[in-house]
């Protein structure tokens, strides 16, 4: 077996820029799509509730933004058909500003970092660089930021990730497997998050979605009827989400199927969750454990294949979507949910995590004036980590050398898909598939 040296791998991904050259990620050109945005939204739409297909539309309907936290299927056409150096690492595969949040780890302390995979899968690494961008230029513009400043967020960030990057390619692998981004408290935005998730304890979290039962002794607790966003779940569904916990307690760790014993379920809802995740199944299980000052809620979220799967065909097999989530998460994540795991449930596919534990996230507003560069610049640290960890720093710091060609490139192709994003959003308003709100 040849093993191949540090100076080989970084040989190698500087030889990636013959295929690619840094320069060419600024194309974009939407005539080559062959498949209009409209239609590839209505294919993603199979096998979710026919119910809620048009509160997706509806909500993807609102701003550019939301549109575009939706379309995930359109960017993934998009992206496919353009030049690749074919570097690979584990995607978020839908990295923008609002998927990355705060959220407590295992040991209780509150950690900020990516937390949505939804989309994860082993792609090109430029992808979620991509996305990012196109999702910063959105963000800066509907946060009141010339278009100017927000190009000049996407560089930050691009050039964040490429510097974290040669740091990575110089470390020993141990030492980059548990590196801790320590510029958290540099950003306003991260703060904001950080203190939003200290408050949301999980009493916080009962008293929001839970309510007294009437007249019953001891006043045991329910899930509240919000419809459309939260319904009670009974009967045959009831005990059909609680038997797939079977099935998910056996793959923990014994540890935490010993933690999780010591709950009891005193209730499910279904919840609509998110903008790309409306219409599929998504249940939250409310326990008890240490009487009822000790609630514990576990989301078992519905996922289907990544929108990126047809695009890769190594990645084509019938790999549980569940358990494909929760380890693109830890391939990425420094530190992961303790209650992660996966499960199924009538021939769907879930994934099965705590739900809103110390959570906080970012909302538009709080990337309006100065926040918004150096947040960017923390994503770009915070891929660049997950993508050291799950693919090869060196290859990686090869292709990216030590200009700002890259980076200038990202930025003209996050603003040419801002742009692009912004017409797609104004054609889906046309369309019928908006209709008028309930």
């Amino acid at each position: 077996m040849h093993w191949t040296t540090p100076d080989e791998r970084n040989i190698l991904g500087q030889a990636r820029r013959k295929q690619v050259g840094r320069q060419q990620h600024s194309e974009f050109n939407p005539k080559a799509r062959t498949t209009s945005p409209l239609i590839l939204l209505e294919r993603s739409m199979k096998g979710r509730v026919p119910a809620l297909i048009k509160l997706k539309y509806q909500m993807m309907a609102e701003t550019p933004f939301a549109y575009f936290r939706g379309a995930v299927a359109v960017m993934a056409a998009d992206l496919a058909v353009l030049p690749s150096p074919g570097i690979m690492s584990q995607l978020c595969g839908d990295a923008h500003v609002r998927n990355l949040g705060a959220y407590a780890a295992p040991d209780g302390r509150l950690v900020f970092d990516i937390n949505d995979f939804d989309e994860t899968i082993r792609g090109p690494f430029e992808w979620d660089l991509k996305r990012m961008a196109a999702s910063l230029v959105l963000a800066g513009r509907a946060s009141g930021h010339k278009e100017s400043t927000a190009r000049e967020t996407v560089e930050r960030c691009i050039e964040r990730y490429a510097a974290q990057m040669r740091i990575f390619a110089a470390m020993p692998s141990v030492e980059v497997a548990r590196f801790a981004v320590h510029r958290m408290n540099e950003a306003e935005p991260v703060r904001d998050a950080l203190a939003k998730a200290e408050r949301a304890t999980p009493q916080h979290t009962l008293e929001q979605l839970t309510e007294v039962v009437p007249g019953e002794p001891g006043e045991p607790r329910c899930f509240k009827e919000q419809k459309p966003m939260l319904t009670r779940v009974t009967g045959a569904q009831e005990r059909a989400v609680l038997a797939s916990l079977g099935p998910y307690q056996e793959m923990l760790e014994p540890q935490r199927q010993h933690l999780l014993s010591l709950y009891r379920p005193q209730g499910v809802a279904f919840k609509v969750v998110g903008t790309g995740s409306v219409g599929l199944r998504d249940y939250c299980v409310y326990f008890e454990g240490n009487g009822p000052k000790d609630p514990l809620f576990l989301q078992i979220k519905e996922e289907p294949a990544s929108t990126y799967a047809p695009y890769l065909p190594d990645a084509q097999s019938a790999r549980h979507n569940g358990q494909r989530v929760a380890e693109g998460q830890r391939a990425m994540q420094l530190q992961s949910d303790p209650f992660l795991g996966w499960t199924h449930m009538g021939g769907r596919q879930f994934l099965v995590r705590q739900l809103n534990d110390h959570k906080g996230s970012i909302e538009l507003e709080d990337l309006a004036g100065g926040g918004l560069q150096a947040y960017a610049e923390v994503c770009g640290e915070l891929l660049a980590r997950g993508h050291a960890r799950s693919g090869d720093p060196l290859v990686l710091a090869g292709y990216l050398g030590s200009g700002d060609g890259f980076a200038a490139a990202c930025a003209k192709f996050g603003a040419l898909y801002a742009d692009q994003t912004e017409k797609d959003w104004q054609e889906l308003k046309r369309s019928r598939r908006v209709g008028a709100k309930s």
